[in-house]
């Protein structure tokens, strides 16, 4: 398989960029505009070919056999696809590379991956083609132009090799070419129909909320009350018209008092209960109007329907967990999933023709593998015998059979197993009972559930404590190993050690004692933040990392056979031909509940649904 490193040049200005408009938005647009290419293949040479060569020339070349390596190969990757119908053997990514070698680095571009590796600089070039068309530019500017290209290219063949001599694992570069494929190889489809209405719903259910504020307020039909909700001083005078304190807090970042107008608030949360109506009306009416998320993502979904397939944007290795995340504005891992109107934009993304959309979640896996890696054999039988866990520990919380365990009363039970398992107190699960349950306890009940929780799983107690020496001999410069399951190695230099071949990383890793709490205070520093940890959330972020692991290599398995088409969370979304539907469906779950190698005894269970959409 040959290597061809690329890169490609393309008209700009202050407007018409990739920092103003997302990937699919520029190369889509009519606007767009191709000024050159370098392409460098293996070792050789790299050359620059002007626009009116660029079609001649890459349809000179074998891409059957091809690895295309760029920074930033979406981008790339979008033209040589959308536009010139290329694809090649396999996708690479210097940038996906980078982000997961250097997960807490602030910037991946490639000026700060050549500085990194001391390779060669990144010429300026380009800042002297604002604006500028390809007929705009001179013979000796094409010619410099072609030359600041040809640098770029060299920079980024450098840093492949470099990622590859340091041990980028192989089973990463084929998850970088898979998400790379969901974007450049489209084949969901957006319906626009549904959509239209979907958006029509959004700003209908909006203005009824403010109307009803005009109603309260006596105001005019046209009067602008919605500057009136926006507006923190003057949602605060409101309140007070009706005689309502405005709640406030300390803001983290100055230290000083501000609103606590956030849906997080608990203050203000409880005004959404007040006993007077007209206050219940005011909030219901912030918290509906304030956000713009649904409808901007809803016109965003509306205009990318007009001009093609579904190009899944998503970002490798987005998270610290190594899990990916949401970009191109429209955030495919947040969709909302609950109330009425939640699903209506999930069931807008459809299977073309002839295929249906399978969505597969790998079942309580966060649990599971928390489980396995702490050695919690008690939960890893129940697992492994099919039981609800979360029913069992409501069981054990309400003291009651658990045939009798109702919905709400399972959702405290997967609270506090989330919760709790990662090292929580009592203060914060009374929080995320709240917040994730609907549920209200008094502190002395939460530290019970806490207490209940513990006294049953000693085994993953211990494991923070573990998480802890990990971090210590980190600090000092010592190997660590964790026996249970013997996959946790930490590594001098490096971090802890994750089934893939890649680490937990934490650089600047300090220790201080915090006399307030009587004990040592772990940090590290996360894109030039200084992050505070402990060996609860060591744990939840080591068990995140595997759980990510575990349905990594389930979805390249799930590939060899069906299109996979998007990743969320712990869930794998592919396409099937209908008539193939069950057949389909059988494999993708026995993939979903195979246990990769290094797995040995991790109880895994998957749940599918079928439709004609993503939405169901």
């Amino acid at each position: 398989m040959k290597l061809i490193t690329i890169d490609f040049e393309t008209y700009y200005d202050r407007e018409f960029s990739l920092s103003k408009l997302t990937t699919e938005e520029y190369v889509r647009s009519p606007l767009f505009e191709m000024i050159g290419v370098a392409t460098q293949i293996n070792n050789e040479k790299p050359l620059w070919f002007p626009k009116h060569e660029v079609a001649a020339h890459l349809a000179s070349i074998d891409w059957s056999d091809a690895m295309v390596v760029a920074q930033n190969t979406a981008f790339d990757g979008a033209i040589m696809s959308w536009l010139y119908d290329i694809t090649p053997m396999a996708w690479a990514d210097t940038l996906g590379m980078s982000r997961a070698l250097y997960p807490h680095e602030r910037s991946h571009s490639l000026a700060k991956q050549a500085e990194r590796f001391r390779i060669g600089v990144k010429g300026n070039e380009v800042l002297n083609a604002l604006g500028k068309h390809y007929d705009d530019f001179s013979a000796e500017e094409l010619a410099r132009y072609g030359s600041y290209c040809c640098n770029d290219v060299t920079l980024t063949y450098g840093l492949f090799n470099i990622y590859m001599e340091m041990g980028f694992p192989k089973t990463e570069l084929k998850l970088i070419d898979l998400t790379l494929r969901m974007f450049t190889e489209p084949a969901l489809v957006l319906d626009k129909e549904h959509l239209i209405d979907h958006h029509g719903d959004v700003l209908a259910r909006k203005e009824l909320l403010l109307d009803s504020v005009r109603r309260i307020l006596s105001a005019d039909e046209g009067e602008d009350v919605k500057k009136l909700l926006m507006s923190n001083p003057k949602f605060a005078i409101l309140l007070e018209n009706y005689g309502v304190e405005p709640p406030m807090k300390t803001s983290l970042t100055t230290g000083k008092q501000a609103y606590a107008f956030a849906k997080t608030d608990e203050e203000f949360q409880a005004l959404a209960e007040h006993e007077d109506d007209r206050v219940q009306a005011l909030v219901a009416a912030r918290l509906g109007t304030k956000s713009t998320i649904e409808e901007t993502r809803t016109k965003r979904f509306i205009d990318m329907a007009d001009r093609g397939p579904f190009p899944v944007p998503l970002r490798y290795y987005g998270a610290h967990s190594g899990r990916w995340s949401g970009q191109d504005k429209i955030n495919l891992q947040n969709l909302p999933s609950r109330g009425a109107n939640a699903k209506k934009i999930k069931q807008s993304i459809r299977a073309p023709e002839g295929y249906v959309v399978i969505d597969c979640d790998s079942a309580q896996i966060e649990a599971r593998t928390l489980a396995w890696l702490a050695g919690q054999t008690n939960l890893i039988e129940a697992f492994a015998n099919k039981e609800d866990v979360y029913k069992i520990m409501a069981e054990a919380i309400y003291n009651i059979p658990r045939e009798n365990i109702n919905k709400q009363q399972r959702q405290v039970g997967k609270v506090v197993i989330l919760g709790a398992g990662y090292g929580v107190g009592h203060h914060k699960l009374q929080l995320f009972l709240k917040m994730q349950a609907g549920v209200e306890v008094e502190l002395h009940e939460a530290k019970f559930m806490i207490d209940t929780y513990r006294a049953s799983n000693f085994r993953i107690k211990e494991l923070w404590y573990k998480a802890d020496e990990a971090l210590e001999a980190l600090r000092v410069g010592q190997t660590f190993k964790v026996d249970v399951p013997g996959i946790i190695n930490a590594v001098p230099g490096s971090g802890l050690t994750l089934p893939s071949g890649l680490f937990i990383q934490y650089p600047g890793l300090s220790k201080s004692f915090d006399e307030e709490k009587g004990r040592d205070q772990w940090t590290y520093m996360s894109k030039g933040i200084k992050t505070y940890i402990y060996g609860g959330k060591i744990v939840e972020n080591f068990t995140q990392a595997v759980a990510r692991c575990v349905v990594a290599e389930q979805m390249l398995r799930i590939a060899k056979r069906y299109k996979v088409a998007l990743t969320v969370h712990d869930s794998v979304v592919t396409l099937a031909k209908r008539e193939e539907q069950e057949e389909a469906v059988a494999y993708i779950e026995e993939c979903m509940s195979w246990q990769p190698r290094w797995a040995k005894g991790l109880p895994l269970a998957c749940e599918s649904e079928v439709g004609d959409s993503y939405g169901g």
